[in-house]
């Protein structure tokens, strides 16, 4: 690397070579980019360029090997830029998305360059290859024809000038939803506005306002983890119809901040781009490269689930309506009414409620929950490093090792929510696995947006939120036990309808009894949870599970329909969202879990874009896979575990993802436990 005085191009000497969080400020990274972007497009242009005849070393693995400054210095950025963000760095990201999205088309749509990898291509079966070096050449050669490479020169320019203009587009809707959230807070003063709060959620809604200079108030604010026990539990419907309507409308409220006109760009964009390869619409070119293929395969799943979702939903309505009028409610059931009157159902019916759930369920021993699954199942040990350089207070850095006690890699563990971070959780990487130059081991980040709790309270979760951390650390593992060559199929490089699969399946052991009868210990008596109480959380797992499915495919229909639509002239963004829930019949009482100008997954950039869907998609297979253990008798089961990590958490994407489940289970999955699993069924 050229500059050494910048820390970000510097050989980094750190405790398991972590980038140096505490030398790096936002103004290196401008340079950075500059230096390593300049780089990477010498090393590129020096394969494209060289007159030796294209070989898989010379070409594949040059290529696999190059840009590795970039790499570094763009994965330290937008890792911090999405969960420790500031004006500098949003500043730096508005101006980096177009360099970077050119670069990217200068390398994919390089005609020399891909007469090489074409070249490769087209004489593979005379190539001696190992089927991990045949793999990466396929996803070479597909990824430079989906990029355009194979275009005439005009057609090549507007695909790079589509790139930056979506790249750029992407940028501003994610720091326009971020806005939204960082900006809005319901302060609570007073005994009525904190009516029907239990004491968790006071504590946490109080450290909340104290974040924001508010000391001795309370603060509602757009994090899932306070705003949606705020809208269990307020008995002020005014305020809960308030705050849910300022979390339903980020993105759309007419002032800088607003996502409608991004949204009307960035799908004719895709559109125009899946024109010129050759696509009627950009649902067809995504899913061309994923296990559905088509649009027709995927609407068969969610509109098959969803009649027996819907039906179960209005159901649900019924009832809650039914408990509203009981206490002398008789307005009918709005969105900011549903989870409220749930919690009230539950309680009669299931005699289960989030306030005797909640001092079970610690932060701090679900973590631990989820590293002793993971020794059971792999093998694994974590141990907490302290004092390494990490990147905010708040996170935590744990060493990954195997049973003879070799080093795995690096687990990041941030998890509290602040106003630099952008909404959700998710699993990203510092560095991925991969053995080009030795045997690299990841560095892998899980990063959560729960409640602290109040001063020297832990923090306590829902099932929910207990859920989303096992979720993520599926994610997590699934690039921590990656054992591949190459970069481009680490981890979690997988299509994107199977790169749930291990995410959602590890969720299942959170439910086991075997699990929580050891980790669900109440905070301050160390008791473990009563049987009793475990058994009625277990029996109401598929409790209001008509809403909590038709308000995901409620997106995930929405996501499909722009995406396969032939025709955006004259239309209306808030049109679209409309028509797709006039058609499949929305209840009036449920929203779409995302709703459009803050669907991040979707708009903010090309990730779930049409892809939505993956989440079901996955689970059927995570539902199918489960059994697996069920049938050994074993939620441990040895042999079982062992193909799970050999052909789906270690596998990277060396083989077709379909390929690789059926080396797991020895068949394809059918939807049957996935129906099971969610309590519907087929009407």
């Amino acid at each position: 690397m050229t500059d050494t005085q910048n820390p970000l191009l510097a050989e980094w000497s750190t405790p398991f070579e972590l980038p140096p969080f505490g030398n790096i400020d936002a103004s290196h990274f401008r340079e950075a980019f500059d230096i390593a972007l300049k780089e990477a497009r010498v090393e590129i242009d020096a394969i494209a360029g060289q007159a030796d005849a294209p070989t898989f070393d010379n070409t594949i693995v040059a290529l696999e090997k190059s840009g590795k400054a970039l790499t570094k210095v763009a994965t330290v950025f937008f890792n911090l830029s999405g969960a420790n963000t500031s004006p500098a760095l949003q500043e730096i990201e508005r101006e980096m998305a177009p360099k970077l999205s050119r670069h990217h088309s200068e390398t994919m749509l390089n005609s020399a360059l891909y007469a090489r990898v074409a070249s490769l291509w087209e004489n593979r079966d005379d190539i001696d290859l190992s089927p991990e070096d045949a793999r990466v050449l396929e996803r070479y050669h597909t990824a430079f024809v989906r990029a355009g490479a194979a275009l005439n020169d005009d057609a090549k320019a507007r695909m790079a000038e589509i790139s930056q203009s979506l790249a750029e587009l992407g940028t501003a809707f994610s720091q326009n939803v971020l806005a939204d959230e960082a900006n809005y807070a319901l302060f609570l003063e007073g005994e009525d506005e904190l009516a029907g709060l239990p004491d968790f959620l006071r504590a946490s809604a109080g450290a909340a306002a104290a974040e924001r200079g508010a000391q001795g108030k309370h603060a509602i604010t757009l994090s899932r983890s306070l705003i949606e026990p705020f809208l269990q539990f307020s008995s002020r419907r005014d305020l809960r119809e308030q705050a849910f309507r300022a979390w339903a409308s980020r993105g759309e409220n007419g002032d800088t901040s607003d996502n409608r006109e991004i949204i009307a760009k960035t799908l004719k964009l895709r559109k125009e781009r899946a024109n010129l390869l050759g696509f009627g619409t950009f649902a067809e070119f995504k899913l061309d490269d994923t296990m559905a293929k088509t649009p027709a395969a995927v609407r068969e799943l969610l509109e098959g689930v969803w009649s027996p979702a819907a039906e179960a939903a209005r159901s649900e309505a019924e009832a809650l309506a039914s408990i509203a009028r009981s206490e002398g409610d008789n307005a009918g059931i709005a969105p900011w009414d549903w989870r409220y009157y749930a919690e009230k159902r539950r309680k009669a019916e299931h005699d289960l409620d989030e306030t005797e759930l909640k001092p079970y369920l610690q932060l701090e021993n679900i973590i631990q929950a989820a590293f002793d699954t993971a020794g059971r199942l792999f093998g694994l040990k974590f141990e907490e490093k302290k004092g390494l350089p990490v990147y905010h207070p708040d996170v935590r850095a744990f060493e990954v090792t195997d049973g003879d006690g070799n080093h795995v890699g690096l687990f990041l563990g941030d998890y509290f929510n602040r106003a630099s971070k952008r909404s959700g959780a998710w699993m990203s990487v510092y560095r991925r696995q991969h053995k080009l130059d030795g045997e690299i081991r990841p560095i892998v980040v899980n990063v959560m947006n729960f409640a602290k709790g109040g001063a020297g309270e832990p923090a306590l979760l829902t099932f929910d939120d207990a859920r989303t951390l096992f979720h993520e650390f599926g994610h997590a593992l699934h690039g921590l036990l990656s054992d591949v060559t190459y970069p481009i199929i680490s981890g979690t490089s997988v299509a994107r309808d199977f790169v749930e699969l291990p995410s959602q399946l590890y969720e299942h052991w959170l439910s086991e009894p075997e699990v929580l009868s050891k980790y669900a210990v109440h905070y301050r008596t160390g008791k473990p949870m009563p049987k009793e109480l475990l058994d009625r959380l277990l029996a109401a797992r598929n409790f209001n599970q008509g809403f909590a499915t038709v308000e995901y495919l409620a997106s995930a229909i929405y996501d499909l329909d722009v995406h396969a639509r032939e025709n955006f002239d004259d239309v209306e963004i808030g049109d679209l969202e409309k028509e797709t829930l006039g058609r499949i019949g929305m209840p009036d009482e449920i929203i779409m879990r995302h709703r459009p100008t803050h669907f991040a997954h979707v708009f903010s950039g090309d990730g779930y874009s049409s892809g939505y869907y993956s989440y079901m998609w996955s689970e059927v297979m995570d539902a199918d896979a489960f059994t697996a253990f069920e049938e050994k008798g074993d939620i441990f089961d040895a042999e079982t575990a062992g193909k799970l990590k050999d052909f789906i958490y270690s596998a990277g994407g060396r083989q077709d993802p379909a390929d690789a489940y059926v080396n797991f289970r020895g068949r394809l999955p059918d939807v049957g436990p996935l129906l099971e699993k969610r309590g519907l069924k087929v009407a």
